[in-house]
């Protein structure tokens, strides 16, 4: 009779290692899988959707999206909103 290490051993030597490689080729796999590049890029831009730059507006249905600045009601006396706007363009 076998030892429980001994046992132990064997199966990971064998069977684990086994699953083990075919779940990290499968997530690999899935990661990789066509059309997941747009997942992958809106996933990538996550920390930087909050920020203070410009952001297109919903758009109209009869033409594109007019950039903004995010948080900007342009009621600020000495507002640059609008300046950088025109830089952006």
């Amino acid at each position: 009779m076998q030892d429980t290490y001994s046992l132990l051993r064997e199966f990971a030597d064998s069977w684990a290692l086994l699953a083990l490689t075919l779940i990290f080729l499968g997530v690999i796999g899935w990661a990789f899988r066509p059309g997941s590049r747009p997942l992958h890029d809106d996933a990538a831009m996550t920390p930087f959707r909050n920020d203070a730059a410009t952001v297109p507006v919903a758009r109209a249905p009869s033409g594109p999206a007019a950039p903004r600045i995010a948080g900007c009601a342009n009621a600020c006396p000495d507002c640059t909103c609008a300046k950088t706007l025109e830089a952006l363009k």
